[in-house]
């Protein structure tokens, strides 16, 4: 069995995601930013680590990422303030790279949004422009790291029960022209993560999906 650290441990993605791994016997490290969080993320299998990633550097990353099997990014920023989406999704996460590279876990799964890329179309304008920014420039920064990545690129998350279903977006950069609807549920997404640490062709691959109608491993494997 794995032994995971989930970044953003105390995130809905994670809350999900920490059962499903422990149910499959694998032990999670939860990293989240506040004491009273611990309760919470103890409670769904994980053990907690209280280190707030916007100010912890390179080095004390690498020394909680000792020993790990795989890092699995599910922080955010949660939006409203453009410094602080620069600071997590872009600056930590990259952080966080160069960190697992540091400690020798070669296995990185991260959570980014279908259309995620450098031709994101976006407007400068847009609320939402720091953070297709941020995760264009660490989906690439973790691209060129060396290591044996996956990332998945969801479409807009809701709180939808499971059914372990997705399918493919038609392209990646292309979100805005799928058909049957863009949404992903949360639980889903949790699935997906677990499928993508089992499943090697996930390695390498950047995934952009929606809820659907095919089975998470089958559309994995079938990478």
């Amino acid at each position: 069995m794995a032994d995971y650290i989930m970044i953003g441990g105390h995130g809905k993605v994670a809350m999900r995601t920490t059962p499903r791994l422990v149910e499959e016997g694998h032990t999670v490290t939860a990293v989240i930013r506040k004491e009273e969080q611990v309760r919470e993320v103890e409670a769904v299998g994980a053990n907690a680590l209280v280190l707030d990633i916007e100010d912890a550097t390179v080095n004390d990353l690498a020394d909680a990422f000792h020993g790990k099997d795989a890092v699995i990014w599910a922080a955010g920023a949660g939006g409203g303030n453009p410094q602080r989406t620069y600071a997590v999704d872009r600056d930590a996460a990259q952080r966080s790279i160069d960190a697992a590279v540091q400690a020798g876990v070669d296995r990185y799964v991260l959570i980014s949004y279908a259309g995620a890329g450098k031709d994101h179309g976006v407007s400068e304008d847009s609320s939402f422009f720091p953070y297709a920014e941020s995760k264009s420039a660490t989906d690439a920064y973790l691209r060129d790291s060396g290591l044996k990545y996956t990332i998945l690129g969801p479409g807009m998350l809701t709180l939808e029960d499971p059914t372990s279903k997705i399918r493919i977006a038609p392209e990646t950069g292309s979100a805005e022209s799928a058909e049957g609807g863009r949404d992903t549920s949360r639980s889903n997404v949790a699935e997906a993560i677990l499928v993508a640490l089992e499943e090697d062709a996930t390695i390498g691959k950047t995934i952009d999906f929606y809820d659907g109608d095919t089975d998470i491993r089958e559309v994995f494997r079938s990478l």
